[in-house]
């Protein structure tokens, strides 16, 4: 089993930066695809960015070229900067992880149906 623990939210304004944490604890070996969700209130879930075990990265529309997305396997930490932050951005963000390679039996990371997933850390962006 995988625990996932996110960190590093909070509230900035509309332009700034945040740089999301999760740290893996457990069996974290063979995890092959991660990425991270977020859930606006009212809002379906949706992906935001993934990546596998071999760095390859996949981003949602909505955030290519504000947002990267790395992978320390040393740590086994995921990291997702934010720059250029917009109030459409403010939701609670998911790390999730998977055994399973990101396209087994999916399109990508984006929409893979991850095993693990953390407790959420909320960002909120003011205009």
């Amino acid at each position: 089993q995988v625990q996932l623990v996110e960190s590093g939210g909070g509230s900035v304004q509309a332009g700034g930066s945040l740089r999301l944490s999760c740290a893996a604890f457990g069996y974290t070996y063979s995890l092959l695809c991660m990425g991270w969700f977020r859930q606006a209130p009212g809002k379906e879930r949706e992906g935001v960015a993934g990546i596998d075990s071999d760095g390859s990265a996949s981003y949602a529309d909505s955030v290519k070229g504000r947002f990267t997305i790395s992978l320390d396997n040393v740590k086994n930490n995921l990291y997702l900067q934010m720059n250029s932050l917009k109030p459409e951005d403010t939701a609670m963000y998911y790390c999730a992880a998977d055994y399973r390679d990101c396209y087994s039996s999916s399109r990508g990371p984006l929409s893979l149906r991850y095993n693990f997933w953390g407790q959420g850390t909320q960002v909120t962006v003011s205009s």
